[in-house]
C-alpha cells in the first residue's frame, strides 16, 4: 500500500477555525445558561463563556496569520461565529437578565442588538473583501463599533454586577439599560470611524495613552472592584472613537470655512 503524505498547509487551514468554532461553543452553550437561568449564578456563568468567545475570536486571526491561512472561507466562518457569540448570545442574556421586565420594549431592544450585529458584520465583509472574495489586510480604522466590544460592554456589566453582589438586573435599571442597548446599536451601524489597533506606532502619543489606561485601570480596581476594569477599558475604547470623530468633525468644518484664495 502506498503511503500517503499528509498535507501540512492543509492541516494548518483547520487550526483557526477550529478556534473559531470553539468560539461559537462558548456563545451557544451561553444561550443554554441564559435560556434557562434561574438565578444569577446562571447569568455570571453565561458572560464569562463569552469572555472565553472573545479570547478564542481574538486568537483565530492571530493564528490564522502566523500559519498565512487567512482565506475568504475564514472571513465568512469567523462572521457568523461573532453573530452567534456576539450578537445572539449577549442579545439573549440581556434580555433574560434585564431587558424582559420592559415587555415588548425590551423584546425590540434586544432584537436591535442582534439585528444590527449582523448589519455591521455583513458590511465589514463588504468592505474587506478583495478580488477572489480574499480578506485584505485590515486597515487602521474599522468602520462602526465592533460587535465584540458592543458585546463586551453588555457582558462586563453582568461581571461587574456580580463581583458587588448589585441589583443592576432589577426593574429600577431597566430603562438605562435599554438605553445602552440601543446605543451600542447605533454605534455598531455607524459610520464613526474605530481604531483597530492593527498599526500602531509608538510614539509620544502612544505611550502617554498607555500609561494613562494603566494608570486609571488601578485606580478604578482600587477604588472599585477588578471586574469593573474591563468596562472600564471598553468605555474607553468607545469614548476614543467618538472623542476621534469629533476632532476630525471639526478640522473638516474648519477648512470648509476658509474662503478660496481669490486672484
Amino acid at each position: 500500500m502506498r503511503s500517503r503524505r499528509i498535507d501540512l498547509k492543509k492541516t494548518l487551514f483547520l487550526l483557526p477555525n477550529m478556534i473559531t468554532l470553539a468560539s461559537i461553543f462558548c456563545g451557544f452553550d451561553s444561550m443554554r445558561l441564559s435560556a434557562r437561568a434561574s438565578g444569577p449564578d446562571d447569568f455570571y456563568r453565561a458572560s464569562i463563556l463569552l469572555v472565553f468567545a472573545m479570547l478564542f475570536d481574538t486568537l483565530d486571526g492571530r493564528v490564522a496569520r502566523l500559519t498565512k491561512t487567512q482565506s475568504a472561507f475564514g472571513l465568512q466562518i469567523d462572521s457568523i461565529a461573532d453573530v452567534v457569540s456576539f450578537g445572539a448570545a449577549p442579545a439573549l442574556m440581556v434580555y433574560q437578565w434585564s431587558l424582559r421586565q420592559a415587555g415588548t420594549v425590551g423584546l425590540f431592544c434586544s432584537f436591535l442588538f442582534l439585528g444590527a450585529g449582523a448589519v455591521r458584520l455583513a458590511r465589514f465583509n463588504v468592505l474587506t473583501m478583495g478580488e477572489g472574495g480574499a480578506p485584505t489586510k485590515p486597515g487602521k480604522y474599522v468602520l462602526g463599533l465592533v460587535i465584540p466590544g458592543a458585546a463586551g460592554i453588555l457582558v462586563s456589566l453582568v461581571l461587574a454586577n456580580h463581583a458587588i453582589g448589585g441589583d443592576l438586573s432589577g426593574a429600577r435599571y431597566v430603562w438605562p439599560l435599554a438605553g445602552l442597548t440601543v446605543f451600542l446599536s447605533c454605534l455598531m451601524v455607524s459610520s464613526i470611524k474605530f481604531r483597530s489597533f492593527k498599526d500602531i506606532t509608538f510614539n509620544g502619543r502612544t505611550i502617554a495613552f498607555v500609561l494613562f489606561i494603566v494608570a486609571s485601570s488601578t485606580v478604578v480596581s482600587m477604588q472599585t472592584k477588578p471586574a469593573f476594569v474591563l468596562t472600564w477599558l471598553l468605555c474607553c475604547y468607545v469614548a476614543l472613537g467618538l472623542i476621534e470623530t469629533l476632532i476630525q468633525m471639526s478640522r473638516r468644518r474648519d477648512r470648509n470655512s476658509i474662503p478660496p484664495n481669490l486672484p
